[in-house]
């Protein structure tokens, strides 16, 4: 019997029916609709945002959260695989969507009141209303509790001014979800696009993410009603409750990537011939492709598992950070492998090697960088924190 060799343990097996069927499902999107267009908007630095439309028709916006609000009910596994197969087509898609679900419908319907998951879910499942993340501050990085931007009371409204950075979603986005520090500690705001003093700058000159939109926010004396405010939750536990969410999607997302380039070089080494014999031929590009393999095996059973108990309510934040530190380091390796074993073919965007790696420069990093997410570890370990 011969394996599927992007499935070596057959982890579909360990699948529902329904959660194929949505595996499946955007499988089919990403080769349809997604592969035919990425390369070119990567070269042009653009989002396709022509997409937008489909992804919300197909209720990959908000795909967990209650059908009431517009979403799909659809389980963590299955969100999981969603992740998978749009960042097999590119990064820049997944984190559209990520952005979208976890990091601005997420904390509305945790964190907001009735009216304002009537206000804002329903659009945003479909596609109507764009919303973006804004914790992340030039000067922060990985120390989001050395949080500038702040929010002063002001009668019935909040005064917000500070600054954020490197966020998803900011030029296209018609609400961001703002996190600034108050006298009562941090607290989040849905910032509305037009509300005088409210900026959105996109930044250019990027090498990774180019099919994504990335931007700084920047608010100058931004009046927003106290109705905006998200009164559920205070501290940091409310974007760091988010940040788990979308991290969880992140630590599927990377291994869309992994197949891509493995599936993309195992066609390209049994046909390309040097000294008379297929590269695939060779011992050391087996052995390449073949840890390519033993690491895309062991990342998938991870998330599985990980899956699994997010659906049982016993998910820990250290779980999350454990896979998303293993996949991300798993896909970033197999792409520069992968774009190594290509050649002198493998730097240019006809291939997607190189696109993958560079986008996963932006994914090991963002929404906590690999030396955060080990640190994180150490910590369940040892009990003491090295921060």
């Amino acid at each position: 019997m011969s394996l599927n060799p992007y499935d070596l343990y057959d982890t579909r097996s360990l699948l529902s029916q329904e959660e194929r069927a949505v595996h499946d499902t955007v499988a089919r999107f990403t080769d349809e609709r997604v592969l035919p267009i990425i390369g070119d908007a990567f070269d042009e630095g653009r989002f396709p945002r022509e997409l937008i439309p489909e992804i919300a028709e197909l209720g990959l916006l908000g795909s967990s959260l209650p059908e009431e609000y517009g979403g799909g009910g659809l389980n963590s596994v299955s969100y999981g695989l969603i992740c998978q197969e749009l960042e097999r087509g590119d990064s820049g898609i997944r984190s559209f969507v990520s952005v979208q679900s976890s990091l601005c419908m997420y904390p509305i319907f945790a964190y907001g009141t009735q009216e304002q998951k009537q206000r804002w879910l329903p659009s945003m499942a479909r596609g109507e209303t764009i919303g973006c993340f804004g914790l992340t501050e030039p000067h922060g990085g990985s120390d989001p509790a050395n949080m500038k931007t702040s929010a002063k009371k002001d009668g019935g409204d909040w005064v917000l001014n500070g600054s954020k950075m490197w966020i998803t979603n900011g030029n296209l986005a018609d609400i961001a979800i703002v996190w600034a520090q108050t006298d009562e500690g941090i607290q989040g705001f849905v910032v509305e696009k037009g509300m005088p003093g409210f900026a959105a700058q996109e930044i250019k000159h990027k090498m990774s993410l180019r099919a994504s939109v990335t931007s700084g926010l920047f608010f100058d004396n931004v009046r927003v009603p106290d109705a905006n405010r998200l009164p559920n939750v205070k501290g940091l536990k409310g974007p760091l409750g988010c940040l788990t969410q979308a991290r969880y999607g992140i630590t599927w997302g990377p291994i869309g990537a992994a197949i891509a380039c493995l599936d993309e070089v195992l066609g390209y080494t049994k046909e390309r011939i040097l000294f008379g014999r297929p590269v695939a031929a060779t011992q050391s590009a087996q052995l390449k492709m073949a840890d390519m393999a033993r690491r895309i095996t062991m990342a998938q059973l991870l998330v599985v598992q990980l899956g699994r108990l997010k659906d049982a309510g016993t998910m820990a934040p250290t779980q999350v950070s454990l896979a998303k530190w293993n996949n991300c380091r798993m896909a970033i390796d197999i792409a520069r492998q992968c774009r190594d074993l290509l050649g002198g073919a493998g730097i240019t965007t006809e291939h997607c090697a190189i696109r993958h790696a560079m986008n996963l420069e932006s994914v090991i990093t963002y929404e906590g960088t690999e030396t955060i997410h080990q640190l994180v570890v150490g910590r369940e370990l040892t009990g003491i924190n090295a921060f």
